[in-house]
């Protein structure tokens, strides 16, 4: 209890929101860069053939049910409405809520399991068609996609774990249970090495560990939800008013929430006809995971409460105010990280993923790295809709997002028509960022009609100072890059990580002294926020 009475009075403070922006961003960062070290051992193991892309498929049918539901529709429809019983009922009567959300989603689960375990054969034709020119690849995504089925549940119970903490602003366990996911699998992964074992042998078990992974994201925030005084108790109740406003809220907020997961579902059908196309795009994404996750999740998160707090009490300044900085902030983030992923796309694909059955794919390095390059092309976007969207969740208007997503699909698919032919895998990674960019756009413009206030000084004040910083990182980066590839090569761990990680450092040091000079807003809070977290005691 107490964490929680802590986190509320940070939380209420002038720095509250950046502070609890940082614990989150920090934790997420742990969380993604253990992400990078799974993706690493799974590529390792399995490479970037057959044996990975029946893999992603089979991963990917769950993981876009939790993306859609769990970690997108439901927390966007669960955190509101549990802060509100939180508020209006007490402890008691949102704790009743949870356990009967609890309830229900093991009873319609349970049943969405089994009907995708008898179905697996015909979603896995629907979304990877092209698993069938290749003998024994779609057998096997078949059989995968049955093991990790079970996985939708337990990170769906994660999700309204993490939505109950966020709501009584306790951010730390819920940011860190997806580091337990990505641990428990890390550890299960070099078991699997150890073994030795043949690469179908290999798959299966990776896909076993996955859903131990699920399980130990969950249970890692049960403590916490203890020691505020929840006690799950099955009740059936699925007529309960509050569930059932859920529900409403989720059926838009289902698409509105996932344009990139829709994107991804969509892309793996025309990367199904490309050998290893499924994994390149898979591993290209997942370091573009890590600038999302550190920065849109992290921001996101506290912009949501913020935004649901301000829209519940009818305070249109504080939600534009809230808006503006977090877009601002976001923008500062984004636009160097999109420069400096387009200028060391290479390096970083060599440092982590280059060996073990990976670089026995010639070409694997060189294709993620052109994946990764027109993936960062939408990082803004990407990270910029996890702030437009929930704040049309606070206002009620969860049909804009709809629109917005389904926008976002279409451009997708038709740049994948138009271009697939020509560009193959190219085409996929292109049209998911102009993808995201027409869902940020729309969101962006029909909030600035709905609240005002967003554009100019506030939203994007300092555009000018951030290119420019930006234009300088990218010239110290790329050439630094390239002198020392020219000292040092690029094969062995060593030379890796000196091309890979050095210029990176440099970069991020470059951007930050140009800010200040360019005296950008944005530069000066985050310094200040930084500092003052430095000069805190640390707590019991």
């Amino acid at each position: 209890m107490n964490a929680a009475v802590k986190d509320g009075d940070e939380g209420r403070g002038g720095r509250g929101p950046l502070r609890a922006a940082g614990l989150i961003s920090s934790l997420t960062f742990l969380s993604r860069v253990l992400g990078v070290v799974r993706e690493q051992v799974f590529a390792a193991l399995l490479g970037a053939g057959l044996h990975a892309d029946a893999f992603q498929i089979a991963f990917r049918i769950p993981n876009l049910l939790r993306d859609l539901f769990a970690e997108g529709a439901l927390s966007a429809a669960f955190v509101p409405t549990y802060a509100r019983a939180l508020a209006g009922e007490g402890r008691k009567g949102a704790n009743r809520l949870a356990s009967r959300l609890f309830t229900l989603l093991a009873v319609a689960l349970s049943a969405v399991v089994l009907a995708g375990m008898i179905a697996a054969p015909w979603i896995v034709d629907l979304l990877a068609p092209g698993f069938e020119q290749v003998p024994g690849k779609a057998d096997l995504a078949v059989l995968l996609t049955r093991v990790m089925m079970p996985f939708l549940p337990l990170v769906s119970f994660a999700a309204v774990a993490m939505g109950m903490l966020n709501a009584e602003e306790r951010y730390g366990l819920p940011a860190l249970s997806p580091a337990m996911f990505n641990l428990v699998t890390i550890a299960w992964g070099a078991c699997l090495w150890g073994f030795g074992l043949p690469l179908d042998r290999v798959a299966l078990g990776w896909a076993a560990g996955t859903l131990v992974g699920g399980a130990a994201q969950f249970l890692i925030q049960v403590p916490g939800l203890r020691r505020g005084g929840w006690v799950f108790r099955p009740e059936w109740a699925p007529a309960d008013p509050e569930l059932r406003r859920m529900g409403a809220l989720m059926a838009p907020a289902t698409v509105g929430l996932a344009a990139v997961q829709i994107n991804i579902f969509v892309n793996s059908y025309f990367a199904s006809f490309e050998q290893g196309a499924v994994a390149c795009l898979s591993y290209a994404f997942r370091i573009l995971y890590l600038p999302i996750g550190i920065f849109g999740v992290a921001v996101g998160t506290v912009a949501t409460s913020g935004l649901a707090r301000r829209a519940a009490t009818g305070d249109m300044q504080g939600l534009r105010s809230t808006l503006r900085q977090s877009l601002s902030m976001l923008a500062f983030l984004t636009i160097p990280a999109t420069a400096g992923l387009l200028v060391l796309a290479k390096p970083i694909v060599r440092l982590l993923y280059e060996r073990g059955a990976f670089a026995a794919h010639g070409d694997a390095t060189e294709r993620t790295a052109i994946a990764l390059g027109y993936y960062s092309l939408g990082l803004v976007a990407y990270t910029s809709v996890k702030v437009l969207a929930p704040a049309f969740y606070a206002l009620g208007a969860s049909r804009v997002p709809l629109l917005a997503s389904a926008a976002a699909v279409l451009t997708n698919v038709a740049v994948n028509l138009a271009l697939f032919r020509s560009f193959g895998f190219r085409s996929i990674a292109l049209g998911t960022s102009l993808g995201a960019w027409v869902n940020a756009a729309i969101l962006g413009f029909a909030l600035e009609r709905r609240v005002g206030g967003l554009r100019g000084s506030g939203a994007l004040g300092g555009a000018a100072g951030m290119l420019g910083a930006t234009g300088a990182m990218a010239a110290v980066a790329a050439e630094s890059a390239r002198l020392l590839e020219s000292w040092t090569g690029t094969r062995g761990i060593a030379a890796q990580l000196i091309t890979g990680l050095v210029p990176v450092l440099l970069g991020i040091a470059v951007y930050g002294a140009a800010a200040l000079a360019f005296r950008v807003p944005e530069a000066s809070t985050l310094r200040a926020a930084l500092a003052g977290l430095g000069r805190r005691p640390a707590r019991g």
